[in-house]
Parts: structure tokens; C-alpha cells; sequence
């Protein structure tokens, strides 16, 4: 959910930049990095932050993906050296509204799902 709520503040500054001379558009990379590490394409497994002592360890390390910001600097869109593409943008973040709606659903669900066990009603 972070990482949609801080794309969404990224895909907002591309748009709204989307005139500026030679401004060159941002991308925030999480999604990716998070499978790669859960189908096994790095040499380390995927670990749980623990924020508190007590909690129990989850995985063998403490190297969980973190979002990074990545610019494109090669691409060129505009006559003034600006390569953001609004319809695109505008997609992208139409794309990233649904996703976050979708994580949202889902966190609801299990909240529901764990008060339904906590109560003993089915």
C-alpha cells in the first residue's frame, strides 16, 4: 500500500510537470523488486520486519526490497528535452488507483475474516 500511495505522489509530480523544460519523468520501481525476491531470482530470501522484540523471525535476513525511484533520463517527448507523456501518465495512474483500491479490499477482507474468527460466528 506504501508503495501506491508514494507512486501515486510520483505519477502526480510527472503530470503536473509535464510542461517543464527539460523535466525528465520518475518511475517507482516495488512490484518488480518484490517478485524477483519471492520467485527466487536474488541469493537471499525474503525476510519480515520485526517491530518489536518479541515477534518471531521471518525468513533468514533482514533484506526486504524497498521502493526505488528510478528516472528516465535517455527519452526525449517534447521539443523542450521533457519526456512525460500525460496520456500515459494519466493511465499509469488510473492503473495505480486500482491497485491501491484492490490492496484496500483485501486488507478489509482479511480484517473481516480474523474479527470473524476472534467472534466464533460464521
Amino acid at each position: 500500500m506504501r508503495a501506491a500511495e508514494a507512486r501515486q505522489q510520483v505519477i502526480s509530480d510527472n503530470i503536473s510537470n509535464a510542461d517543464t523544460p527539460h523535466f525528465k519523468r520518475s518511475e517507482l520501481v516495488f512490484e518488480e523488486l518484490l517478485n524477483d525476491q519471492l520467485n527466487g531470482q536474488k541469493n537471499h530470501d525474503l525476510a519480515g520486519i520485526k517491530t518489536q522484540k518479541m515477534h518471531m523471525d521471518i525468513g533468514l535476513n533482514d533484506q526486504t526490497p524497498t521502493m526505488q525511484l528510478v528516472t528516465d533520463e535517455k527519452s526525449v517527448m517534447n521539443n523542450n528535452g521533457n519526456n512525460v507523456d500525460p496520456d500515459r501518465e494519466m493511465a499509469l495512474l488510473a492503473k495505480n488507483q486500482l491497485r491501491y483500491n484492490s490492496y484496500i479490499q483485501q486488507i478489509n477482507h482479511e480484517i473481516k475474516m480474523m474479527r470473524t474468527a476472534i467472534d466464533g460466528r460464521g
